[in-house]
């Protein structure tokens, strides 16, 4: 959805910078600026120095929230009897943007759901400091991941709810960015 949204707003004239993970994916519009990371680290590093000078933002996808504790440069050999993987949390990338958003800005993100769907969007919408949240079901066959097709509940800060049926993801895309753009109106 993130490259959908990226090349919706820049064909709409505005300026856009994607910041991604590795993808398969490539913009097609010659006026986005894509930023590559690798990391989580990486990730929250590039959105907080480029969310300080943005109208909006859209966080259409989240990075792992764990890491391994221990990384090793070398590989390691069968034969340890009791192999585990500690993890520790990434930085929350959303809440860092949510805590320095300024009254001049947007801020949109993702809820992917499984269970209590509206109730979890609504709840990751206010401790966030999203102005809307863009929620899809675990539930919903043909929409999310690996699938050109996504079927999309809107939910803005003033608790108006949005549905939509299952269309393209360049069709949701327009939806998200429609209601970015009424959302910067009214700021």
């Amino acid at each position: 959805m993130g490259f959908a949204i990226a090349e919706n707003c820049a064909f709409l004239g505005a300026e856009v910078i994607l910041i991604s993970g590795p993808v398969s994916l490539t913009p097609q519009h010659p006026g986005i600026k894509w930023i590559k990371v690798k990391t989580a680290s990486q990730m929250h590093d590039a959105c907080m120095l480029h969310f300080r000078s943005c109208d909006a933002a859209v966080l259409a996808a989240a990075v792992a929230d764990f890491s391994p504790q221990q990384t090793y440069i070398k590989k390691v050999k069968r034969g340890m009897v009791d192999w585990s993987i500690n993890l520790k949390p990434t930085t929350d990338i959303a809440a860092d943007l949510g805590n320095v958003k300024t009254g001049g800005q947007v801020l949109a993100g993702f809820a992917l759901e499984s269970d209590n769907e509206l109730e979890n969007a609504k709840a990751k919408l206010k401790r966030k400091n999203f102005d809307f949240i863009v929620l899809n079901s675990l539930k919903d066959p043909d929409s999310g991941f690996e699938t050109d097709t996504n079927k999309i509940t809107i939910i803005d800060k003033n608790n108006i709810i949005d549905n939509f049926e299952l269309k393209s993801k360049k069709d949701a895309a327009s939806d998200i960015v429609g209601k970015l753009i009424r959302m910067m109106k009214t700021l």
